[in-house]
């Protein structure tokens, strides 16, 4: 590996990590914040869900533009919007003014994270492409089950600003490095920017996930939510039809007559939608069941976070000697086998309970994500990497998005009817359905101990009954999804679907 190749292959993992970390680093910072600006729950959900929309929204169409006006200056632009934007939502005063540089943030990591597989797949080819996107799928996994752990030490140590501070001085530093080692590529047959298909795909991706993300809260029947359902197919519909009026669209979509494409895009939504999705569960019970501080939480996820680090590197050598389609429907089984190891969970349960379940999926997620990225690019001309980037990585995000919904609705059903059921008959019986939705937001503790003394101990046994069971009930769910995703895989991914040229024929095979 050259020293371009280590610099590159360093900068992008960074930029990976930094803007994935924000999507779980900000959840155990909430207290802080809301006492610092002195927010509603509404303003703390923004907080988080500002972020997420954007960083979901854009991402193809990120993807597209650096194709178009160039992969590297798109990312350096990313990576400055991304760093500037940290810098105001450290600086805030006031919940409004946080998530507009959240949804800023969110659009500097849309860029970054649309560019990052077209970056490492011209730069790396053969055996050496499949290392680098074991270690960039190792980021992935490590940012998401430590950002717990780190957001609760810089809040513990320095307050919650720090959180986005420490993002500025790391993003400057790898925009030079970027400027000084990446080189720059673009689509050479770009005929201009479409702009109505870039208006259109946004928009819809933009109602449907405002939709899923605000769903639960305000009931998936209410008007707001169908407006939003409804808006986003009549704009998908819209950009369907200008995608196939255009000669070169910025969403091919001959792509999905490549089962390869098809199955490794509804893997990674698979992925996304149980292993990534359940870690908000799991830290809920970890810090509102079990009672444990935002940054013992986070150091409880390492056997997951460093299983997947040190098996995705292993996965990438072997890319080039075992199919595909093997490593990517293993790993999601993986995946699958280890949800269901987490279940049967009980109230008298502790953490290790968890611990076989995080090391099998911790390998299947390793094993996964090398493979998935290997898949999404060696479809597509180098030409359109950037638009199969963005398109691979919609796909996880759009998974996150769901997998937290759908389990979300499931969660709260599960969890507020087994307690209804444990209240019945009891002087609490009455107020069981508002204390239920504290229970399952993970809020149950703040609930309990706001309630007569003598009535505590009957609703914390309620609570801690219902907030197992329901957890036990999405678990297995994740596990399903994991394994529907793995036989897709396994099965849509076939080699002829490659394209083969003379330095990538080895990272395809």
């Amino acid at each position: 590996m050259s020293e371009r190749q280590r610099w590159t292959l360093v900068t992008v993992c960074v930029a990976t990590f930094m803007l994935l970390l924000d999507i779980t680093v900000v959840n155990v910072a909430l207290p802080s914040i809301r006492s610092s600006l002195h927010g509603s729950f509404t303003d703390l959900q923004w907080v988080v869900d500002a972020y997420s929309l954007t960083l979901a929204t854009l991402l193809l169409t990120a993807g597209s533009l650096a194709d178009q006006l160039g992969r590297r200056r798109v990312f350096v632009v990313g990576l400055g919007l991304f760093s500037a934007a940290s810098l105001l939502c450290g600086l805030a005063t006031t919940p409004l003014f946080l998530n507009l540089a959240r949804g800023a943030q969110g659009v500097g990591g849309a860029v970054m994270f649309a560019t990052s597989l077209a970056l490492l797949a011209q730069e790396f080819h053969g055996k050496e492409r499949g290392v680098a996107f074991g270690i960039w799928g190792a980021t992935i996994g490590g940012a998401v089950a430590i950002g717990p752990l780190v957001g609760g030490a810089l809040t513990s140590a320095f307050g919650w600003e720090w959180i986005f501070f420490v993002n500025v001085p790391i993003g400057i530093a790898a925009m030079f490095a970027a400027m000084r080692f990446i080189h720059e590529s673009r689509d050479p047959e770009g005929r201009g920017i479409d702009w109505l298909g870039l208006i259109t795909f946004s928009g819809s991706l933009f109602c449907l996930v405002f939709a899923l993300i605000r769903g639960n809260d305000e009931g998936w029947s209410s008007g707001m939510i169908v407006s939003l359902l409804v808006a986003s197919a009549v704009l998908m519909a819209a950009f369907l039809a200008v995608e196939m009026a255009q000669d070169r669209p910025m969403f091919d979509l001959s792509l999905f007559r490549k089962p390869a494409f098809v199955g490794a895009s509804l893997a990674a939504f698979a992925l996304s939608a149980s292993m990534f999705a359940m870690f908000l569960y799991l830290t809920l019970y970890l810090q509102g069941d079990l009672g444990y501080s935002p940054f013992q939480a986070g150091l409880r996820f390492l056997p997951i976070s460093l299983i997947s680090f040190f098996v995705a590197p292993v996965a990438g050598r072997l890319s080039a000697r075992i199919p595909l389609r093997t490593l990517l429907g293993a790993g999601l089984m993986l995946v699958g086998v280890g949800l269901l190891l987490m279940g049967g969970l009980s109230e008298s349960s502790g953490w290790t309970h968890l611990i076989p379940g995080f090391i099998i999926a911790g390998a299947g997620v390793g094993m996964a994500n090398p493979s998935l990225a290997t898949i999404a690019v060696g479809v597509v001309p180098p030409a359109r990497s950037g638009m199969a980037s963005g398109i691979n990585n919609t796909f996880r995000q759009a998974g996150i998005a769901t997998g937290i919904a759908g389990l979300g609705a499931i969660f709260q059903h599960q969890v507020t009817s087994r307690f209804v059921d444990a209240l019945a008959g009891t002087p609490m019986a009455g107020r069981s359905h508002a204390l239920a939705h504290a229970v399952s937001s993970g809020a149950g503790s703040q609930a309990i101990d706001a309630l007569p003394p003598a009535s505590r101990a009957v609703v914390a046994d309620a609570a801690q009954s219902a907030f197992v069971g329901g957890l036990n009930d999405i678990l297995v769910v994740a596990a399903v999804v994991a394994l529907v995703g793995a036989v897709l895989g396994a099965a849509l991914v076939r080699q002829q679907d490659f394209v083969v040229q003379p330095q990538t024929a080895a990272a395809a095979a």
